[in-house]
C-alpha cells in the first residue's frame, strides 16, 4: 500500500470515529459532496485539502502522520542489503541491538563509548533502513514485529557465528543467574512445534521483563543474554557412528 493511500485510509477512519459523513464534511471544506466522494475514491488529495480536513477533525497533521506510521505492518525480516548495512559498522550494529532492546539514546551514550552526535547519526541510519521510525528529541518507534528474526543464513547471523558464539560459550555459566543445559532426545515431530512455541514464550517473557525493569537503578540490574535454540541435529563426532536405517 502506498503512503498516500495509507494516509487517505487513516483520514477515512478518523472521519468514521468522529461520526462525520462525506455530506457533512463537504460544506466545511468548501466542496460538493460528489467531489468529496470522487476525491476519496481516486485517492487524489492535495496536502491543502488534508490540512482542511485535519482542521475539521481537530487533528494535527503530525498526529495524523504518526497514526499512519503506527498502522504500517511491522517487519519480520530485513533484506540482505539491509543486514549487510547493519553489520558493516560495529557501532551501527550496537545501536540496532540497543534499539531492539528499547534503550533510549541517553542510555546508549551513558553505557558505551558513543558520543551523542554518533548515536543520533546511527539512529538516522536505522530510520533509513526501516528498523526504527525516528521521532523528535531522539525518540523512536521500533518498526520490527515481535516475531522478527535475523535471516538464518544472512550477514548478521554469519557475524554472530564467526565472532560471537565462541565468546559467548567461553564462559563457565556458573555465575549468579547463569545456566547452560544441553538435552538430547527423540520426540514426535508434532511435539517439536509445541516445544518451539514454549521456548518462544520464554523469550518473550525475558524481553517483557527487560522492558519492565528499565526503570530500576543500574546497581540493581545486570546484563544477561538469553540464547534459545532447538534443531534436528546429531553431534558431528557421532554422525559416522550412526547405523543406516
Amino acid at each position: 500500500m502506498s503512503t498516500t493511500q495509507a494516509l487517505i485510509d487513516q483520514i477515512k477512519s478518523e472521519l468514521k470515529l468522529s461520526n462525520i459523513t462525506y455530506a457533512q464534511l463537504a460544506p466545511r471544506i468548501g466542496m460538493a459532496e460528489s467531489s468529496v466522494k470522487r476525491m476519496f475514491a481516486k485517492g487524489d488529495m492535495p496536502l491543502a485539502r488534508v490540512d482542511e480536513i485535519c482542521r475539521v477533525l481537530k487533528l494535527d497533521f503530525a498526529d495524523l502522520a504518526r497514526k499512519v506510521a503506527d498502522a504500517q505492518p511491522l517487519r519480520k525480516e530485513l533484506t540482505l542489503e539491509q543486514e549487510r548495512a547493519v553489520v558493516s559498522d560495529r557501532k551501527l550494529l550496537l545501536l540496532a541491538i540497543c534499539c531492539m532492546s528499547q534503550w533510549t539514546c541517553e542510555q546508549v551514550v551513558a553505557t558505551y563509548r558513543v558520543t551523542e552526535a554518533e548515536a543520533i547519526k546511527y539512529l538516522a541510519q536505522l530510520d533509513r533502513l526501516g528498523i526504527i521510525e525516528l521521532r523528535p528529541m531522539n525518540r523512536y518507534r521500533l518498526r520490527l514485529a515481535k516475531t522478527f528474526r535475523w535471516r538464518p543464513h544472512g550477514p548478521v547471523m554469519q557475524y554472530f557465528r564467526e565472532d560471537v558464539v565462541t565468546d559467548y560459550y567461553a564462559g563457565g555459566f556458573d555465575g549468579e543467574g547463569e545456566m547452560l543445559t544441553l538435552v538430547h532426545g527423540q520426540i514426535g515431530r508434532s511435539l517439536a512445534t509445541l516445544f518451539n512455541e514454549r521456548l518462544q514464550r520464554v523469550a518473550q517473557d525475558f524481553a517483557q521483563q527487560h522492558l519492565a525493569d528499565q526503570k530500576l537503578p543500574p546497581d540493581q540490574k545486570r546484563p544477561y543474554t538469553l540464547v534459545i535454540a532447538m534443531r534436528s541435529w546429531l553431534f558431528a563426532a557421532f554422525r559416522d557412528l550412526k547405523r543406516e536405517l
